[in-house]
């Protein structure tokens, strides 16, 4: 079963509508860098600390940011934004579940892809892997992600979310049309 694009979107903008009203907007990428400091400050014990009067600090400089906020929730992770992410994983893969995983040709690599760079799946895992990487660095410099800088910003009518947009669409259009030169 597919879901129609228009009932997706508006799905989707119902559950940003609901998120900026209830709770706060979206957006996921700080909480990859609060597992990142999960993890860290679960071999070493050091890295964040509580000061007497409940402040948080870190030894490391982009956690002890913001007045200690981001150590504040390595130390205690439970929080609404590390929860939605690990929900939207969930999800993602409850809903593939629920309509009885992946389709064959769901699994199969695309040929427009293989027609491109070749039937190599070490190859896809490894474009796959740096594309992931270079997206999420770009998106800790820029202080948030598309998620908060362009749906949520736009939503908010925040001109930084329309200018992000329009940056990420005058990058990505003539990045595909270089990569996808060939057609399958």
């Amino acid at each position: 079963m597919v879901l129609n694009w228009k009932l997706g979107g508006t799905l989707l903008g119902l559950v940003f509508f609901l998120a900026v009203l209830l709770v706060k907007p979206i957006g996921v990428s700080t909480q990859f860098v609060i597992l990142d400091g999960v993890i860290w400050n679960a071999g070493d014990s050091t890295v964040v600390s509580q000061a007497d009067d409940g402040a948080y600090t870190s030894t490391n400089a982009y956690l002890a940011k913001s007045g200690g906020k981001y150590a504040k929730s390595v130390a205690n992770p439970l929080n609404y934004s590390f929860v939605f992410v690990i929900a939207m994983m969930l999800g993602g893969f409850l809903s593939a579940m629920a309509r009885g995983g992946l389709s064959r040709e769901e699994k199969k690599m695309p040929a427009l892809w293989r027609a491109s760079f070749g039937p190599s799946i070490g190859t896809r895992f490894l474009a796959t892997f740096a594309g992931g990487f270079i997206v999420l660095y770009g998106a800790r410099l820029a202080g948030g992600c598309t998620s908060g800088h362009m749906m949520s910003g736009m939503m908010q009518t925040s001109l930084s979310g329309y200018i992000f947009a329009a940056g990420a669409f005058l990058a990505a259009v003539p990045t595909a049309m270089f990569l996808y030169r060939q057609e399958a």
